[in-house]
């Protein structure tokens, strides 16, 4: 069913990704519109092949929307998101504003899609980039045995800070590679080229980042089960785009590496690389550009036998923001749900 659709934020990284994503996918769009601030007004952006003008977000922009796709600020998601849902629309929410909401979703697809059908406000919150992939590899493990901890060093690119981002660590990086002095970062809180970044976001008074906590709440939320242990340390690292993810997963039984090995190989929006048939294992190099999840190096924690260490990669913009928006938005028609 083709359905009209606003894209919020459409000139931002994630906004231009979600535009690039709903043509990838031949999602059925019936009418398009493109909203963002004020300065962004008026200028052109291209779907499809074909050229749109830019409007500025207004409650009148929303008449007729059937589904938003959102990629602004928490406190322009606050203001607006309501009043499109009221409106008669879904939204789909790039933001943090409505993630921890009980009467909004938080959705990965291949993970928990039938939360769709609990929108109450008429918000479906996008879930933070480390906790979509991070789910995406838990699932089929948690179907096996439950999860009953999760502990994850993160190793995420330069790009989860945005355009700003990858503007600083390119000019860190090219001043690093010839020897000269490397500029004072600008995006990042620290020197990133030729460095690891352990406080790149903002520190809470529990002594985890704000980052940090949100894989804590947002995987408990997304698997489920309030009672599941979230131990993560979140770095920065110097690569351009696409997390990775070292995890340690404690079971409620054993699971054999074999049994774990053979639920990722069939899991929706996994590819699974087995360095000991193939010698293959998952790198940031492979996951950017795609909407899958990458997952390897699947083996035995040595110290737990109810544990198991594997290694996780997936491209921060894509899986973890605009395809996994899209992909929720697919499900919303997939499922009646759109009106």
């Amino acid at each position: 069913m083709p359905v009209n659709v606003a894209v919020v934020g459409a000139t931002g990284a994630v906004g231009d990704l979600i535009r690039k994503v709903l043509a990838e996918r031949s999602f059925p769009v019936k009418s398009i519109k493109f909203l963002a601030s004020e300065k962004s007004a008026g200028k052109t952006v291209e779907f499809a092949g074909k050229p749109y003008p830019v409007e500025s977000i207004r409650a009148e922009a929303f008449e007729g929307v059937q589904i938003v796709l959102s990629s602004t600020p928490s406190s322009i998601s606050k203001e607006f998101s309501p009043i499109a849902a009221k409106a008669g629309a879904i939204v789909v929410d790039n933001s943090s504003a409505w993630r921890m909401d009980p009467d909004c979703p938080l959705v990965v697809p291949e993970v928990n899609a039938h939360e769709l059908h609990n929108a109450k406000k008429g918000i479906v919150a996008n879930p933070n980039c480390v906790a979509i992939p991070l789910c995406v590899a838990l699932k089929p493990l948690h179907d096996l045995a439950p999860v009953r901890r999760v502990v994850v060093a993160t190793y995420q690119s330069s790009s989860g800070k945005g355009a700003k981002g990858l503007i600083d660590f390119a000019a860190q990086a090219s001043a690093w590679a010839a020897g000269q002095p490397v500029p004072a970062p600008t995006a990042h809180r620290a020197q990133l080229a030729g460095n690891v970044v352990t406080l790149d976001w903002t520190l809470d008074p529990n002594g985890f980042t704000e980052e940090e906590n949100k894989v804590i709440n947002e995987t408990r939320k997304i698997l489920g089960d309030q009672t599941i242990g979230v131990c993560p340390t979140c770095v920065r690292v110097p690569v351009k785009v696409a997390h990775s993810e070292a995890v340690t997963v404690e079971f409620a039984r054993p699971v054999s590496v074999a049994d774990a090995k053979a639920a990722l190989a069939k899991a929706p929006g996994v590819v699974f690389m087995d360095e000991v048939v193939d010698g293959r294992f998952p790198q940031p190099i492979h996951a950017e550009g795609s909407d899958h999840t990458f997952v390897g190096r699947v083996r035995q924690d040595p110290s737990n036998p109810n544990a198991l260490c594997l290694w996780v990669v997936a491209d921060n913009l894509r899986k973890g923001a605009a395809s996994n928006a899209v992909q929720c938005a697919e499900e919303l028609v997939k499922r009646g749900i759109v009106k």
